[in-house]
């Protein structure tokens, strides 16, 4: 994800757009786990913010999500996705539009995964660069039990509008080729629970300032009836602080540039039900 920071930020850093509150859709997740679903089913969510590989891109402030999937019993799969997201976080945007594809299949215990998703965020552009922030990414994953790994490889010009027009670092440079290292364990507790315990590291290709790492803890409760509570606490950690005074130029309530740390510490809650 591309961002402008204030004066007082150093001029060197990165970020990407992806969840469960992390944010697979509820049918792409069970198509990664090799579990059986029907043709259909439709997932809708509120949460006290949206929060996508630790950073925070509502704001601070509550989110409405949706997404529809179809698997066929060959094991292709295909979907979308949305969520409100903030013009603060993203430049002149309100929302994000996830479109995948893919197949799943297994060998013995060992459930496989590979897809294809493109990220559009309508009428967002850096305005400095005249660069959009639409990207997308190839997905390869593999589950064995409890333990889940994936990769994302960046396979457009750039990551979420990384180049050197858009950062100021060097001439002529892009960001394909970037790439998100995933790391999930899914533990179920008995009586509906389930904790997920997640940790991730951004590869920011020929911008390696804005290389990043985030971590996430989520407790879920199942309920009858396709619902579902989760709480997650979730953090980021970008390099030398390059986050730490980050602003697309928004105003705030004082008339001022809102600044902000889009990777702080942060306690998400949410409710979903699938259909």
């Amino acid at each position: 994800m591309r961002q402008k920071f204030s004066k007082t930020a150093t001029r060197t850093c990165c970020a990407a757009a992806f969840a469960l509150i992390y944010q697979l859709p509820a049918l792409a997740q069970s198509a990664d786990s090799g579990a059986a679903a029907p043709a259909f089913s439709a997932n809708a969510t509120i949460a006290s913010q949206y929060v996508s590989r630790g950073f925070r891109q509502t704001w601070g402030r509550p989110a409405l999500q949706g997404g529809l999937d179809y698997v066929h019993p060959s094991g292709l799969f295909a979907g979308t996705w949305m969520s409100t997201v903030s013009d603060h976080f993203i430049e002149n945007d309100s929302v994000e539009w996830d479109l995948y594809g893919g197949y799943s299949g297994s060998a013995g215990e060992i459930a496989y995964t590979g897809q294809i998703y493109y990220y559009l965020y309508p009428g967002a552009e850096v305005s400095s660069a005249k660069t959009k922030y639409n990207y997308g990414e190839a997905v390869a994953s593999l589950t064995y039990r409890w333990f889940n790994v994936k990769y994302w490889l960046t396979y457009t010009p750039d990551y979420f509008g990384y180049n050197s027009a858009t950062l100021g670092i060097g001439r002529g440079l892009h960001s394909r080729g970037s790439g998100y290292l995933d790391l999930n364990g899914t533990f179920d507790l008995g009586s509906g629970y389930s904790l997920l315990l997640h940790y991730g590291n951004e590869r920011v290709r020929n911008f390696s300032a804005y290389s990043f790492q985030d971590g996430k803890v989520a407790l879920s409760k199942a309920f009858d009836g396709g619902w579902t509570v989760t709480g997650a606490v979730t953090k980021g950690w970008g390099k030398n602080g390059v986050y730490d005074h980050y602003t697309t130029g928004a105003l705030n309530s004082a008339g001022m540039a809102a600044v902000s740390n889009p990777l702080a510490a942060t306690l998400v809650l949410s409710l979903t039900k699938t259909f």
